[in-house]
């Protein structure tokens, strides 16, 4: 089967290319903006009518979250404009579409895991963008699974991880928040996860929502002090308030999400959030 991932650049990109080679059934073509421009509808359509994929994986997102706070453009270009050029041209061509989507279109004021059909209500520009880039999806009609998952992380690019690590470098004593809950989640599981959904992608009809993180429940804090634990670094974890470090964007304060109805539908085992990042850790 031919599978095109957009976005081959990010944390999950190359985290696809990584479990890619578990799949040898399977030609995998990986892009990115030097290849082709989501965002502009032309080039998209040429590209899949050059290479006939059978199935798109859309991990490109505008994922700088504060930053989208002023950069609102680029923020609907790729969050919105792009999901909405590949589910069109998905749904022309009749390919099957898998979308990423994130946990922060929820506010978070809910006390029990959100689940697929809980209302929405993003409190940033990069939640509000998301959830209009999966309304552009649905509306399309593209045979699609749209997956939220939550506080991403891998070996590659940017993330929470690799930021600790780097300043547990320079300082003694770092202050995480404890206020905000959710669950980490290894890109790498969730790659994996994605390739149970293509291989079993009759089980969706039309287009279906799933949450997807790692098991378990933690706080930024929680986080933190397991990382440091597992590398043994030496610099102190301290747990403060979101408004003893305020940022542009605002973050929900709980995003846990229920994952029972990927795990039903695929039988999936989704693995604890703590085994994820020491997986994570030992691949750095």
């Amino acid at each position: 089967m031919e599978i095109t991932v957009f976005g081959s650049k990010g944390q999950l990109g190359q985290s696809l290319m990584d479990v890619s080679f578990n799949y040898p059934q399977h030609n995998f073509l990986f892009t990115d903006i030097d290849t082709v421009d989501i965002t502009l509808y032309r080039q998209v359509e040429d590209f899949v009518s050059r290479n006939r994929p059978k199935v798109l994986i859309n991990c490109a997102a505008y994922t700088a979250v504060d930053k989208a706070q002023n950069d609102v453009k680029a923020a609907m270009g790729l969050n919105i404009y792009a999901a909405e050029n590949i589910a069109k041209i998905a749904a022309n061509h009749n390919i099957f579409l898998i979308h990423i989507s994130t946990d922060y279109i929820f506010d978070g004021k809910k006390n029990k895991p959100y689940v697929e059909i809980d209302n929405v209500h993003p409190l940033s520009v990069y939640g509000r963008t998301k959830w209009k880039g999966e309304s552009a999806i649905r509306r399309s009609l593209c045979h699609s699974a749209i997956i939220r998952t939550s506080w991403l992380y891998s070996e590659y690019d940017t993330n929470f991880v690799k930021t600790m690590l780097r300043l547990s470098d320079v300082e003694k004593e770092l202050g995480v928040v404890y206020d905000q809950i959710g669950t980490p989640t290894y890109a790498h599981d969730l790659a994996e996860a994605i390739m149970q959904i293509i291989n079993q992608k009759d089980k969706i009809e039309k287009s279906e929502t799933f949450h997807y993180s790692n098991e378990g429940v933690a706080s930024w804090y929680d986080f933190a002090v397991e990382i440091m634990r597992l590398k043994k670094r030496k610099c102190n974890i301290v747990p403060i308030l979101s408004k003893q470090h305020p940022t542009p964007a605002k973050r929900p304060p709980y995003t846990v999400l229920d994952k029972q109805k990927i795990k039903d539908t695929f039988d999936i085992t989704i693995p604890h959030w703590r085994d994820g990042l020491e997986r994570c850790l030992k691949n750095m």
